[in-house]
């Protein structure tokens, strides 16, 4: 439903001078549904949604001197353009819907929430990008680094002399697998070791091939996470190794949102509290500080191997905490709720089910 004037006090509550609130309103952006209806909406306060294309036709009859803008069909297209001038109007409504009522503004409870980035082109997930994960998974202790570097991989991964981690690791994470913010994770029939790992994911927002290290933090759009969901089950014959498409890949195994956090927003995304709970049980907690290779070591290492587009989603790993590595193993089931929680981000919150 729509906001009612009664209903704006809460929102209100975020009211800031409207000289500031352009650049002073923090926000969030995520896609919806209503009616049948797709749209792109600016999120505040993690409750209320502005309809930018609407907000945007609203605020440009009131404000003559602002220069006639379209308002992106999708959320790939917001972000490809928010560079060239989205960002200053996404501020500014922002800014004055915060600072007064509005009738394009619902509450977050009356959508339908969609994956934030509903078609990426491309989906890569970091492997064993946190040492103590690194070490729950080899069942000891944490792996140890070389006494020597090891060499660089011409063309992927120039390694500095001191550096003695182990080259980057990610895998291809299929787009199908994708799920939104209170979608159900549907177990497969027959498979009964399903383990989750709450995880930072990094959205492109630029172009990207061969990308400096130092250039990286560029070609980043914004945050959200992931929770990768993982069938430990493997596929019953271990002769050639890992599966990773039964591993990573089943049918809403890649729950991602609720929405994405501008990176202008996220100052250090190296220094963020990763918690995981499992029906209220806590099971992971952590801080991204701790993984192996940054954010920016990632995109570039990826660049390196095939082109990013605005709207790619790189997931960053899983801290220590998965189920199949505790003792006695625990593993999600029908009825249980998984809950993702990252400290500016927000909360991803799905329940669990068996597969209709």
């Amino acid at each position: 439903m729509r906001i009612r004037t009664a209903e704006f006090v809460a929102l209100a509550a975020l009211s800031v001078p409207v000289a500031r609130a352009a650049a002073d309103t923090p926000f969030k952006l995520g896609t919806f549904e209503r009616g049948g209806r797709t749209f792109v909406g600016l999120v505040l306060d993690d409750r209320w949604v502005v309809d930018v294309a609407a907000a945007n036709a609203r605020l440009q009859k009131r404000h003559a001197d602002w220069k006639a803008l379209a308002m992106p069909a999708g959320m790939r297209e917001l972000i490809e353009r928010y560079d060239d001038g989205l960002r200053e109007r996404l501020h500014a409504i922002a800014g004055e819907t915060s600072a007064a009522p509005a009738v394009d503004v619902y509450e977050v409870k009356t959508l339908r929430v969609r994956p934030p980035v509903p078609d990426p082109e491309t989906m890569l997930n970091a492997a064993v990008n946190y040492v103590e994960h690194g070490a729950e998974v080899a069942g000891g202790a944490a792996p140890t680094p070389s006494p020597t570097a090891a060499p660089s991989v011409p063309g992927l991964w120039d390694r500095r002399a001191e550096d003695a981690r182990w080259t980057p690791y990610l895998f291809l994470k299929a787009r199908s697998a994708l799920a939104a913010d209170g979608e159900t994770i549907r177990i497969p029939p027959g498979r009964d070791k399903i383990d989750w790992e709450c995880e930072l994911a990094v959205v492109v927002g630029r172009r990207a091939r061969r990308v400096p290290l130092d250039r990286a933090r560029d070609h980043v759009f914004g945050y959200t996470m992931e929770n990768d969901v993982s069938d430990r089950g493997g596929r019953g014959d271990a002769r050639f190794g890992s599966d990773w498409l039964v591993g990573k890949s089943h049918d809403t195994f890649a729950p991602v949102g609720p929405f994405v956090v501008p990176k202008e927003f996220v100052p250090d995304p190296q220094a963020l509290r990763i918690r995981f709970t499992l029906s209220g049980t806590q099971m992971q907690d952590s801080t991204t500080a701790r993984m192996t290779h940054t954010v920016d070591e990632l995109l570039q290492y990826a660049s390196n191997i095939l082109t990013l587009r605005p709207g790619d989603v790189i997931s960053t790993g899983s801290p220590a905490g998965v189920g199949f590595t505790r003792n006695p193993p625990v593993f999600m089931k029908p009825g249980d709720v998984a809950e993702c929680t990252i400290e500016r981000i927000g909360t991803l919150t799905n329940p669990v089910a068996g597969e209709k």
